[in-house]
């Protein structure tokens, strides 16, 4: 039987806890192992995996003899805490771990995200800011924060971060929605900050000015983020965004409602919940001679080793060159501090991006179609 005040947590730094005692996990290595479970709770994670995400490129001699005492040790420790002993278990070609989704604080952010655009979507604007502010109290900060060393951390906290960013946009346009407009405003200019480049984040920015009466810092937001966009990237403002200012200017009323459910209809399709993490992909790559590569519900490793989810096997791929994650809002690209590193539409990228059907990534000599079932 399992204790009821058992808790994890991959949010913030690396967590186990019960009855709110946070339980010590070891030392840096165990507490990776760990993490590489949690997150793919429910689901086996190979021994070749798990000692390429903690040795990374260069494995110690060693490293199967002390992952199986990492093992025993994390084994000993969920025992002490109440777990059953069948909570990790071998799991050819390695191990499980089996964990309530509601015992995560993963699992809860989802399992709120979830009920939060559904509700939007049904045009329930008070409680989808009620479930998606709740998903938001999930975090504790950045994503496995104290294991940011190990580079599988990189990807994972990528493709949160950008769910993360979702939830928040999603959050501001349900309380805008209910009237709430002004209690956004402070959160929304700290996110623009911290995310300059997330556009439909300075569309909720714009909106919650504009219907606060603030049309002159609304208009002021829109020059901000245009000179933001031209200056680091060279690209202008997306159409949203600029059919938004032209409202603005002919002072005209926003449907903020409408678009709240429009928004959260279109959310729907894409959202990752936890019965689709273990499901089957439509989405996958193309190679130039008609080769179909299928990408993983969860994540989709590519590199130059056997263990990878599509393997190239070429010396201008690194062993675990980048990672495809399914990021909820829509796949992101991630390059594992690769030798030659990972081009999308002809663009090397600096350490992620946002994939979108039809684009083309290059992977050293490898050319792919991404497409979108």
């Amino acid at each position: 039987m399992r204790p009821t005040g058992i808790d994890f947590g991959v949010l913030g730094t690396l967590r186990m806890a019960v009855d709110d005692r946070v339980v010590p996990l070891g030392a840096p290595k165990q507490r990776a192992v760990f993490a590489m479970l949690l997150l793919n709770r429910g689901r086996p994670v190979s021994v070749d995996a798990l000692i390429d995400a903690v040795w990374e490129q260069s494995p110690a001699a060693a490293a199967r003899t002390a992952l199986h005492s990492y093992i025993s040790n994390l084994r000993k420790i969920l025992a002490e805490s109440g777990m059953p002993r069948e909570t990790l278990a071998a799991a050819p070609p390695g191990y499980r771990l089996d964990v309530p989704e509601d015992a995560t604080d993963l699992g809860r952010f989802e399992k709120e995200k979830v009920a939060g655009v559904r509700a939007a979507a049904a045009g329930h604007f008070p409680s989808a800011a009620v479930h998606l502010s709740a998903a938001l109290a999930q975090w504790r900060g950045p994503v496995l924060g104290d294991l940011s060393d190990f580079a599988f951390v990189d990807a994972v906290a990528a493709a949160l971060v950008d769910e993360r960013i979702v939830v928040e946009t999603a959050r501001a346009e349900a309380e805008i929605a209910c009237g709430q407009a002004a209690l956004v405003i402070g959160p929304l200019e700290s996110l623009v900050a911290e995310q300059p480049y997330r556009e439909p984040l300075w569309v909720q920015l714009i909106t919650a000015y504009y219907s606060c009466g603030r049309q002159a810092d609304a208009l002021d937001a829109f020059r901000r983020v245009k000179s933001i966009l031209a200056e680091d990237l060279g690209i202008d403002p997306g159409a949203a965004i600029s059919a938004l200012q032209q409202r603005i200017l002919r002072q005209e009323p926003l449907d903020v409602q409408g678009a709240a459910q429009a928004t959260a209809v279109h959310t729907i399709g894409r959202l990752r919940s936890g019965s689709t993490r273990t499901s089957a992909s439509r989405a996958g790559l193309r190679d130039a001679s008609g080769q179909w590569f299928a990408l993983r519900a969860m994540a989709t490793r590519i590199g130059r080793l056997a263990d990878n989810d599509i393997v190239l096997d070429a010396a201008d791929v690194s062993r675990h060159h980048a990672v495809i994650v399914d990021a909820g809002s829509g796949p992101v690209m991630v390059d594992l501090r690769s030798a030659n590193g990972v081009y999308v539409q002809g663009t090397r990228i600096e350490a992620n991006t946002n994939l979108f059907d039809g684009d083309r990534i290059r992977i050293g000599a490898h050319e792919f179609t991404l497409e979108l079932g």
